[in-house]
């Protein structure tokens, strides 16, 4: 496919990257500095600025698809869904957060005592960003969620999918390598199975 890829140079973006080429996958990295990502087959580094509807509009057409790892404090989601239907390109991918997933029916990771406050701010943005997809009407939308800790780790290909809970595994952790989310991100990329629904991945 011809993918649009936002955040390329970030954590969880350069192991979407890596996922994507290694798949054979054709990728427009847009990125607000080009000179940060490295030439390699199958890649195209373009200048662009995520909040810019207008401009990032005219980078997207001929896309199959976008994926977002942009940070959501500093992306609006608006914008972002303006660009794609302007440009014409009819699936979104982003990268979602933890803290909207539910720990018990009704209570999100984010309301609960223990949430970290360092990433309060940012994990209420994200879960306003999948509050403004769910209100999409027309484009086909996925938003997947991490588990608790996303870090960077093995790629071992093992893995369990959700939906709205989050994921803990038997010895009560609740977490995902940023390899392998990628692996479960590109899968839906390549085989939709959560159109305009959240999801969540996790050991």
């Amino acid at each position: 496919m011809n993918v649009a890829l936002l955040g390329a140079t970030g954590n969880a973006g350069s192991r979407i990257l890596a996922e994507l080429l290694a798949r054979g996958h054709r990728v427009t990295a847009i990125a607000r500095d080009p000179a940060s990502l490295t030439a390699r087959d199958g890649l195209t580094v373009k200048a662009g600025d995520v909040n810019d509807a207008a401009a990032l509009a005219a980078l997207l057409p001929g896309h199959d698809a976008v994926i977002s790892t942009t940070r959501f404090q500093s992306t609006d989601p608006r914008a972002l869904l303006a660009a794609l239907k302007s440009a014409g390109v009819p699936r979104l991918l982003m990268v979602g957060g933890a803290g909207s997933l539910e720990v018990a029916p009704g209570v999100a990771l984010i309301d609960t005592p223990q949430f970290p406050a360092a990433y309060k701010a940012e994990a209420s943005a994200g879960r306003d960003a999948l509050n403004v997809l769910r209100d999409e009407e027309t484009l086909d939308w996925t938003f997947l969620s991490p588990s608790a800790l996303f870090a960077p780790g093995e790629r071992t290909g093992n893995f369990r999918l959700g939906t709205d809970a989050l994921l803990v595994d038997g010895a009560g952790n609740s977490h995902i390598s940023m390899e392998d989310y990628a692996i479960a991100l590109v899968d839906e990329l390549e085989t939709p199975r959560h159109s305009r629904r959240r999801f969540t991945v996790g050991y």
